[in-house]
Formats: C-alpha cells, structure tokens, sequence
C-alpha cells in the first residue's frame, strides 16, 4: 500500500502538551461524517493503532460503496422526492433565448457505461408535450438499460 494511500482520511496526531499522540480518521460520504481517533497508547503503539485506523477506515468505505451499489443497481429506482415527472432521469426544460424567447423540452440524462453523462432533449414545440415526454421516457430507458 501507498503512503497516499494509507493516508488518505487518516491524520497523525501528536500533542505532547495534553499527553495525545495517534491516529484520526476523518471522512465525508454522502453528507454523512464519520471519525475516530486511535490512541497510540490504548492500542498497543504507533504501528498498531494506525493499522486498526487503516482498517477503520476502510471498513467504512467499503459500507458506503455497498449501500451505493445497492441503490444504483435496483432495477426499480424510485424518483427522487424533488423529481416531477415521475420518470427517473427524465425532466422537462426551458431554455430562453437572446431575444427572451422560451423554448420547452422533455429531457432524458444517464451516466454511460464509461462513466460520461448523456443527454437527449425532445423539443415540445416539434412533438407536443405528451409526445416529447413519452420519446424521452423511451430513451432514457433505453440508455440507461
């Protein structure tokens, strides 16, 4: 392992005023944070309390990257309580332009397989609303299968 990678979220800690010396942990997910700090004194040593804040820490992560993939991989996600359309990834928009001319559109968004967000937009004033919402449903589903 790397020393970037063993100190990443993982900070040395040695106040020797207040008698304080080990290893904390600090890391952000989701908005959620999550700390702790290894004493070297209460785990053994240096090499000892860094490798339990090692272990901490990727216990943590690999948590995290399980819930995530629980949630990406449903193939029956929900929309998200700020989506109204009721169609997963799909939104409708309004451009305006120069002239303050406002143009709709019902657009499709996915992540591709490379990782590189896609988006499609149906133009309501060319399909009808009903129309355009329905290609973007279709799109959507198809791209992101």
């Amino acid at each position: 392992m790397s020393d970037s990678e063993t100190e990443f979220a993982i900070s040395r800690l040695d106040q020797p005023s207040v008698g304080t010396h080990g290893w904390q942990v600090r890391l952000q997910r989701k908005g959620v944070r999550y700390g702790r700090f290894f004493s070297d004194s209460a785990w053994g040593g240096r090499d000892e309390s860094l490798a339990l804040a090692i272990r901490f820490r990727d216990r943590i992560l690999a948590h995290v990257e399980r819930s995530a993939d629980t949630r990406s991989s449903s193939s029956h996600s929900l929309p998200a309580a700020r989506n109204s359309s009721g169609a997963v990834g799909v939104a409708k928009i309004t451009q305006r332009s120069a002239n303050g001319v406002e143009y709709h559109f019902w657009q499709a968004s996915w992540t591709s397989p490379n990782g590189h967000r896609k988006t499609v937009r149906y133009s309501v004033l060319k399909f009808g609303d009903r129309e355009a919402f329905r290609r973007a449903c279709i799109k959507r589903r198809e791209s992101a299968g």
